[in-house]
């Protein structure tokens, strides 16, 4: 009787989910802005030894199944130094209900794929989180080769704070002439409050900045709320338990 009664709930257990999920508060009502409401899936994947070409091909592979399932291509990048992991994956979703719409289920699913990528990750972490548009984030990867990240878990309390000074550093940044990070506030899956990131044409790029002179950042400090531009620093690691950095390349 318990097997009948099942047989019939299940049909209805993830639509229900789904309305659940698609009218809840994406974010503490602090974190939420035009800037971050778009949902994304972030993957970080380390390649099981000798695998990590074996795992670029195959994910280059899945790309058209990705348009067939109607679904957006992940943008992703390889990273060079910093935090364990190989490559990240920002998978565009929209919002649950559009992602985990039951066709788009079905034309996603793809057995033979898993069985394919599972000898070649060692390990992976999924965060969905909020973040710009992705018409916005698109154009940004497709100019940039270089990319920087910036991941964060908060001080208890002070998820609001954290974002907020990630606001003020970009206006900083942009300040002094350069370009701002992308924002992603966590909406649920691994530990991380948000992170950001930065697309940038190569390395020389990305490390530019130390000849602005003294006078622009401390106005483009002030400018951004901070008392001085040697305070940014600090003040962060006044919001933060511990954060992680890592940086790397396109891959084409």
């Amino acid at each position: 009787m318990r097997t009948r009664s099942l047989k019939y709930l299940c049909p209805l257990i993830v639509p229900v989910s789904l309305a659940i999920l698609a009218a809840a508060a994406p974010q503490d009502e602090a974190l939420r802005s035009p800037g971050t409401s778009y949902l994304y899936k972030t993957t970080f994947v380390r390649a099981a030894p000798g695998k990590l070409l074996d795992l670029i091909a195959l994910t280059k592979s899945r790309m058209a199944a990705c348009d067939a399932a109607g679904d957006e291509r992940p943008l992703w990048w390889r990273h060079t130094q910093g935090d364990q992991w190989d490559l990240m994956l920002l998978t565009p979703m929209g919002s649950y209900a559009d992602y985990y719409a039951k066709k788009r289920v079905a034309r996603r699913e793809d057995a033979e794929f898993q069985a394919e990528l599972a000898p070649c990750v060692a390990w992976r972490e999924d965060l969905l989180v909020y973040g710009p548009p992705l018409e916005k984030v698109k154009k940004a990867f497709e100019a940039a080769a270089y990319y920087h990240i910036e991941i964060f878990v908060a001080l208890p309390g002070k998820q609001a704070e954290l974002f907020k000074e990630r606001i003020m550093e970009n206006i900083y940044q942009v300040g002094i002439g350069r370009p701002e990070n992308f924002i992603f506030v966590r909406d649920q899956g691994a530990s991380w409050d948000l992170f950001t990131l930065g697309c940038y044409r190569d390395i020389l790029h990305w490390a530019g900045g130390g000849d602005v002179p003294r006078e622009k950042r401390e106005l483009a400090a002030r400018q951004a709320g901070f008392n001085s531009p040697d305070e940014i620093g600090p003040y962060m690691r006044t919001l933060i338990d511990w954060h992680r950095d890592t940086m790397g390349v396109a891959i084409k």
